[in-house]
């Protein structure tokens, strides 16, 4: 296979609420570095691949509010390669977007589409996972995930149940739940046949704009009818103008749950997404009494299985805590426990922006 055919789309304009109050609407985690480790989340992710793909072949896919903030953080990165949205309308439309572009570069294209927080701990075992799933998408027609086995019955996830074997370490999807109940996680991981859903996708450039194609509104349809050839701005134009028209869909629920030529490769590279602070925790080395203190100055006594990350030159002093997310950011100090916090962090950012404005959110 010609590895020069390729591509990678970072996706980097999500909001991350479930992160509130840390990561906030004008500067969203994906740009934080959360662990003091010197790379945002985005940076280390655009560093992973970096070592796989040349950098002309790397894109990055935000919103226009963080296209300022990414050519900041990736200033080595050629300006058409960031994909500047006018308005949020998840993952779907942002790869339709990317996919028009990439065909346009190379027709023969294979894309890897990632998440940009993600931690990976075995980057060697995560190349050589992404090299075999090139090679899978560039001689079978269907969309790839990446698959994790559960270590834990994490509600926050989606879970890939395997069907048939279709080759070596790549099976194809029978069923696919996002982020089901506690009692169905914990069936899931039970059962031996499902693998977490890591948002790591790969496919053939075609198959990918063909299939997003049939699910979306014939916005690009419409814009190859006009521009038969065209500039990578005559494209942002019109895109900034119609990106309206799509719907708010995932990449899960429009391709995912709906399709059959689907498939899952079993990987084992030390996987975890850092979109919850639950999953943080999960992720990451314990302290005593199994606290997670994220790269701040604390004094706990009486306390276990809490995450805490507060401002630098501020000490927290915390007794008799057990199971609590204790964060400070600015002008907000979140604490609440930390089982299931996803939906309630959320809440939580939804009512601080009704009752007190953005400037809490």
């Amino acid at each position: 296979m010609n590895q020069t055919n390729n591509y990678c789309v970072i996706l980097a304009g999500g909001r991350g609420l479930r992160l509130w109050p840390y990561s906030r609407l004008s500067y969203p985690k994906q740009f934080i570095d959360f662990f003091g480790c010197g790379r945002s989340l985005l940076q280390q992710t655009f560093d992973r691949f970096l070592k796989i793909l040349p950098i002309e072949h790397i894109l990055v896919s935000t919103n226009e509010m963080y296209a300022d903030i990414v050519h900041q953080q990736l200033p080595e990165l050629p300006t058409e390669n960031i994909l500047a949205e006018p308005i949020y309308r998840s993952t779907a439309p942002s790869l339709a977007w990317a996919s028009h572009r990439i065909l346009h570069l190379c027709p023969e294209a294979n894309i890897v589409v990632t998440p940009s927080d993600q931690a990976i701990q075995n980057e060697k075992a995560f190349e050589e996972n992404i090299q075999t799933g090139f090679n899978f998408v560039n001689s079978c027609s269907g969309m790839l995930t990446m698959g994790i086995k559960p270590t834990r019955p994490e509600p926050g996830y989606g879970y890939i149940q395997l069907g048939e074997r279709a080759s070596e370490g790549v099976y194809r999807v029978r069923s696919f739940t996002e982020k089901p109940d506690r009692s169905f996680a914990r069936l899931f991981l039970e059962s031996g046949e499902f693998h977490w859903n890591t948002g790591l996708f790969l496919f053939h450039a075609r198959f990918a704009y063909d299939r997003l194609c049939e699910l979306l509104p014939s916005v690009l349809r419409q814009f190859d009818e006009q521009y038969p050839t065209f500039t990578p701005q005559e494209e942002t134009r019109f895109i900034h103008e119609h990106f309206p028209l799509y719907p708010n869909l995932s990449l899960e629920h429009g391709m995912l749950e709906n399709s059959t030529d689907v498939y899952v490769m079993r990987c084992d590279f030390g996987w975890a997404d850092l979109g919850t602070w639950h999953s943080l925790f999960e992720s990451m080395q314990k302290g005593e009494e199994d606290n997670v203190v994220i790269d701040c100055d604390v004094i706990l006594e009486n306390s276990r299985d809490n995450i805490v990350k507060v401002p630098k030159g501020k000490l927290a002093v915390i007794n008799g805590l057990d199971g609590y997310i204790v964060v400070e950011k600015d002008n907000v100090l979140l604490i609440c426990k930390k089982e299931d916090s996803s939906a309630l962090v959320r809440k939580y950012a939804n009512e601080a922006r009704l009752k007190k404005g953005d400037e809490f959110v």
